[in-house]
Protein backbone atom coordinates (compact mmCIF):
# COMPACT_ATOMS: atom_id res chain seq x y z
CA UNK A 1 0.00 0.00 0.00
CA UNK A 2 1.46 3.33 -1.08
CA UNK A 3 -1.25 5.87 -0.26
CA UNK A 4 -4.77 6.32 1.01
CA UNK A 5 -7.25 8.88 -0.29
CA UNK A 6 -10.88 9.73 0.36
CA UNK A 7 -13.21 10.44 -2.55
CA UNK A 8 -16.51 11.48 -1.01
CA UNK A 9 -17.52 8.35 0.93
CA UNK A 10 -15.15 6.12 -1.03
CA UNK A 11 -11.81 4.80 0.18
CA UNK A 12 -9.04 4.84 -2.43
CA UNK A 13 -6.02 2.58 -1.78
CA UNK A 14 -2.96 3.32 -3.88
CA UNK A 15 -0.80 0.35 -4.94
CA UNK A 16 2.28 -0.16 -7.08
CA UNK A 17 2.29 0.75 -10.79
CA UNK A 18 -0.19 3.58 -10.05
CA UNK A 19 -3.10 1.19 -9.52
CA UNK A 20 -5.89 2.22 -7.17
CA UNK A 21 -8.53 0.12 -5.43
CA UNK A 22 -11.59 2.28 -4.77
CA UNK A 23 -14.09 0.91 -2.24
CA UNK A 24 -17.55 2.18 -1.41
CA UNK A 25 -18.95 0.30 1.60
CA UNK A 26 -22.50 1.71 1.29
CA UNK A 27 -24.69 0.68 4.26
CA UNK A 28 -23.71 -2.91 5.05
CA UNK A 29 -20.14 -3.14 3.76
CA UNK A 30 -17.33 -3.59 6.30
CA UNK A 31 -13.57 -3.95 6.26
CA UNK A 32 -11.75 -6.38 8.56
CA UNK A 33 -8.05 -6.90 9.20
CA UNK A 34 -7.16 -10.61 9.30
CA UNK A 35 -4.06 -12.75 9.29
CA UNK A 36 -2.34 -12.97 5.94
CA UNK A 37 -3.93 -15.27 3.32
CA UNK A 38 -7.35 -15.06 4.99
CA UNK A 39 -9.89 -17.54 3.62
CA UNK A 40 -13.09 -16.33 1.99
CA UNK A 41 -15.67 -18.78 3.33
CA UNK A 42 -19.30 -17.70 3.58
CA UNK A 43 -21.51 -15.46 1.48
CA UNK A 44 -20.63 -12.28 3.36
CA UNK A 45 -16.93 -12.44 2.49
CA UNK A 46 -16.55 -10.77 -0.90
CA UNK A 47 -12.84 -10.06 -1.36
CA UNK A 48 -9.48 -10.20 0.40
CA UNK A 49 -6.44 -8.06 -0.31
CA UNK A 50 -3.17 -9.55 0.91
CA UNK A 51 -0.49 -7.26 2.30
CA UNK A 52 2.89 -8.18 3.88
CA UNK A 53 1.50 -8.18 7.43
CA UNK A 54 -2.11 -9.27 6.95
CA UNK A 55 -5.21 -9.37 4.75
CA UNK A 56 -7.86 -6.71 4.35
CA UNK A 57 -11.21 -8.50 3.96
CA UNK A 58 -14.31 -6.89 2.47
CA UNK A 59 -17.65 -8.21 3.75
CA UNK A 60 -21.25 -7.19 3.16
CA UNK A 61 -24.25 -8.37 5.16
CA UNK A 62 -27.69 -8.94 3.68
CA UNK A 63 -28.83 -9.81 0.18
CA UNK A 64 -28.64 -6.34 -1.39
CA UNK A 65 -25.14 -6.16 -2.83
CA UNK A 66 -24.52 -2.41 -2.88
CA UNK A 67 -20.87 -2.20 -1.88
CA UNK A 68 -18.61 -1.58 -4.85
CA UNK A 69 -14.97 -2.02 -5.88
CA UNK A 70 -13.34 -0.21 -8.79
CA UNK A 71 -9.79 -0.73 -10.02
CA UNK A 72 -8.37 2.40 -11.64
CA UNK A 73 -4.96 3.10 -13.15
CA UNK A 74 -3.62 6.60 -12.60
CA UNK A 75 -4.33 8.92 -9.70
CA UNK A 76 -5.49 11.57 -12.14
CA UNK A 77 -8.39 9.28 -13.11
CA UNK A 78 -9.82 9.01 -9.59
CA UNK A 79 -11.92 12.07 -10.30
CA UNK A 80 -14.14 9.98 -12.56
CA UNK A 81 -15.74 8.55 -9.38
CA UNK A 82 -16.20 11.93 -7.69
CA UNK A 83 -19.86 13.01 -7.70
CA UNK A 84 -18.75 16.63 -7.57
CA UNK A 85 -19.91 17.77 -4.13
CA UNK A 86 -17.94 20.45 -2.34
CA UNK A 87 -15.76 19.77 0.70
CA UNK A 88 -17.30 21.76 3.55
CA UNK A 89 -13.82 22.43 4.98
CA UNK A 90 -12.76 24.07 1.73
CA UNK A 91 -15.94 26.12 1.50
CA UNK A 92 -17.12 29.40 2.99
CA UNK A 93 -20.66 30.24 4.03
CA UNK A 94 -21.61 31.91 0.75
CA UNK A 95 -20.47 29.03 -1.48
CA UNK A 96 -22.10 26.53 0.90
CA UNK A 97 -25.40 28.36 0.64
CA UNK A 98 -25.14 28.83 -3.13
CA UNK A 99 -24.60 25.11 -3.68
CA UNK A 100 -27.50 24.05 -1.45
CA UNK A 101 -29.91 26.57 -2.98
CA UNK A 102 -29.12 25.77 -6.61
CA UNK A 103 -32.26 23.64 -6.44
CA UNK A 104 -35.03 23.77 -3.84
CA UNK A 105 -34.78 20.59 -1.76
CA UNK A 106 -35.33 19.64 1.86
CA UNK A 107 -32.31 20.08 4.11
CA UNK A 108 -32.11 16.32 4.60
CA UNK A 109 -31.93 15.68 0.87
CA UNK A 110 -29.52 18.54 0.22
CA UNK A 111 -27.08 17.47 2.92
CA UNK A 112 -27.00 13.87 1.69
CA UNK A 113 -26.71 14.61 -2.05
CA UNK A 114 -23.09 13.78 -3.05
CA UNK A 115 -23.41 16.12 -6.03
CA UNK A 116 -23.78 19.01 -3.56
CA UNK A 117 -21.75 18.04 -0.48
CA UNK A 118 -18.98 15.48 -0.30
CA UNK A 119 -19.09 12.67 2.24
CA UNK A 120 -21.98 13.62 4.56
CA UNK A 121 -24.44 10.71 4.30
CA UNK A 122 -27.57 9.76 6.22
CA UNK A 123 -26.19 9.43 9.75
CA UNK A 124 -24.24 12.67 9.92
CA UNK A 125 -27.02 14.67 8.28
CA UNK A 126 -29.25 13.74 11.24
CA UNK A 127 -26.54 14.85 13.66
CA UNK A 128 -25.92 18.08 11.75
CA UNK A 129 -29.58 19.07 11.70
CA UNK A 130 -29.98 18.30 15.39
CA UNK A 131 -26.94 20.42 16.21
CA UNK A 132 -28.28 23.25 14.05
CA UNK A 133 -31.79 22.84 15.54
CA UNK A 134 -33.36 22.69 12.08
CA UNK A 135 -36.12 20.50 10.68
CA UNK A 136 -35.05 17.87 8.12
CA UNK A 137 -38.03 18.80 5.91
CA UNK A 138 -37.41 22.55 5.78
CA UNK A 139 -36.52 23.52 2.23
CA UNK A 140 -33.26 25.26 1.43
CA UNK A 141 -34.89 28.35 -0.08
CA UNK A 142 -36.74 29.13 3.17
CA UNK A 143 -33.75 29.45 5.50
CA UNK A 144 -32.97 32.81 7.04
CA UNK A 145 -29.42 34.18 7.27
CA UNK A 146 -29.03 33.18 10.92
CA UNK A 147 -30.21 29.66 10.12
CA UNK A 148 -27.69 29.37 7.29
CA UNK A 149 -24.96 30.37 9.72
CA UNK A 150 -26.10 27.73 12.20
CA UNK A 151 -26.28 25.05 9.50
CA UNK A 152 -22.85 25.83 8.07
CA UNK A 153 -21.24 25.87 11.52
CA UNK A 154 -23.03 22.66 12.57
CA UNK A 155 -21.96 20.88 9.37
CA UNK A 156 -18.29 21.71 9.82
CA UNK A 157 -18.25 21.06 13.57
CA UNK A 158 -20.17 17.76 13.41
CA UNK A 159 -18.03 16.30 10.64
CA UNK A 160 -14.82 17.38 12.38
CA UNK A 161 -15.88 15.95 15.75
CA UNK A 162 -16.65 12.56 14.22
CA UNK A 163 -13.55 12.50 12.03
CA UNK A 164 -11.42 13.19 15.09
CA UNK A 165 -13.18 10.51 17.15
CA UNK A 166 -12.88 7.83 14.49
CA UNK A 167 -9.23 8.64 13.76
CA UNK A 168 -8.41 8.45 17.47
CA UNK A 169 -10.12 5.05 17.74
CA UNK A 170 -8.29 3.77 14.67
CA UNK A 171 -4.92 4.71 16.14
CA UNK A 172 -5.42 2.12 18.88
CA UNK A 173 -6.78 -0.75 16.79
CA UNK A 174 -8.23 -1.52 13.38
CA UNK A 175 -11.78 -0.04 13.36
CA UNK A 176 -13.74 -3.31 13.08
CA UNK A 177 -16.83 -1.80 14.69
CA UNK A 178 -17.21 1.28 12.48
CA UNK A 179 -20.91 1.74 11.77
CA UNK A 180 -23.39 4.51 11.11
CA UNK A 181 -25.06 3.72 14.45
CA UNK A 182 -23.07 4.99 17.39
CA UNK A 183 -24.29 5.09 21.01
CA UNK A 184 -22.80 8.56 21.51
CA UNK A 185 -24.73 10.11 18.65
CA UNK A 186 -27.40 12.65 19.53
CA UNK A 187 -30.32 11.37 17.43
CA UNK A 188 -29.29 9.06 14.58
CA UNK A 189 -30.29 5.47 15.35
CA UNK A 190 -31.74 6.54 18.71
CA UNK A 191 -35.47 6.33 17.97
CA UNK A 192 -37.46 6.31 21.20
CA UNK A 193 -34.49 7.33 23.34
CA UNK A 194 -34.18 10.72 25.05
CA UNK A 195 -32.79 13.69 23.19
CA UNK A 196 -29.55 14.73 24.93
CA UNK A 197 -30.58 18.40 24.73
CA UNK A 198 -34.19 18.43 25.95
CA UNK A 199 -34.96 14.88 27.10
CA UNK A 200 -37.94 14.29 24.77
CA UNK A 201 -38.00 11.04 22.82
CA UNK A 202 -36.26 10.96 19.45
CA UNK A 203 -38.70 10.47 16.57
CA UNK A 204 -38.19 9.15 13.04
CA UNK A 205 -39.35 9.27 9.46
CA UNK A 206 -38.90 6.05 7.47
CA UNK A 207 -38.74 5.76 3.71
CA UNK A 208 -37.71 2.51 1.97
CA UNK A 209 -34.65 1.29 3.90
CA UNK A 210 -33.60 4.73 5.15
CA UNK A 211 -34.52 6.46 8.36
CA UNK A 212 -34.36 10.08 9.48
CA UNK A 213 -34.14 10.70 13.21
CA UNK A 214 -34.96 14.04 14.81
CA UNK A 215 -36.16 15.73 17.98
CA UNK A 216 -39.48 17.51 17.54
CA UNK A 217 -38.96 19.76 20.54
CA UNK A 218 -35.53 20.96 19.38
CA UNK A 219 -35.96 20.94 15.60
CA UNK A 220 -39.57 21.34 14.48
CA UNK A 221 -41.19 23.48 17.16
CA UNK A 222 -42.96 20.44 18.58
CA UNK A 223 -44.47 19.34 15.27
CA UNK A 224 -44.45 15.59 14.57
CA UNK A 225 -43.36 14.99 10.99
CA UNK A 226 -45.45 12.61 8.91
CA UNK A 227 -43.99 9.16 8.36
CA UNK A 228 -45.08 8.21 4.82
CA UNK A 229 -46.35 4.70 5.55
CA UNK A 230 -47.91 5.38 8.95
CA UNK A 231 -49.50 8.67 7.96
CA UNK A 232 -51.21 6.95 5.03
CA UNK A 233 -52.52 4.33 7.44
CA UNK A 234 -53.76 6.77 10.07
CA UNK A 235 -54.93 9.50 7.69
CA UNK A 236 -56.53 12.37 9.60
CA UNK A 237 -55.72 10.62 12.88
CA UNK A 238 -52.00 11.23 12.35
CA UNK A 239 -50.71 13.18 15.40
CA UNK A 240 -49.53 16.70 14.55
CA UNK A 241 -47.88 17.59 17.85
CA UNK A 242 -45.93 15.85 20.60
CA UNK A 243 -48.96 16.16 22.88
CA UNK A 244 -51.20 14.39 20.32
CA UNK A 245 -48.57 11.71 19.83
CA UNK A 246 -48.37 11.02 23.55
CA UNK A 247 -52.16 10.90 23.75
CA UNK A 248 -52.26 8.37 20.90
CA UNK A 249 -49.77 6.16 22.70
CA UNK A 250 -51.88 6.13 25.84
CA UNK A 251 -54.97 4.84 24.02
Amino acid sequence: MKRLRRIGKRIAIGLEDDLWLVLHLMIAGRLHWKKRDAKLGGRQNLAAFDFPHGSLVLTEAGSKRRASLHVIRGEENLGSLDAGGIDVFESDLDSFRNVLTAENHTLKRALTDPRLLSGIGNAYSDEILHAAQLSPVTTTTKLKQEEWERLFSATRNTVKVWMDRLVTEALNDFPEGVTAFRPDMAVHGRYGQPCPRCGDKVLRIRYADKETNYCARCQTGGKVLADRSLSRLLGSDWPRTLEELEGLKRK
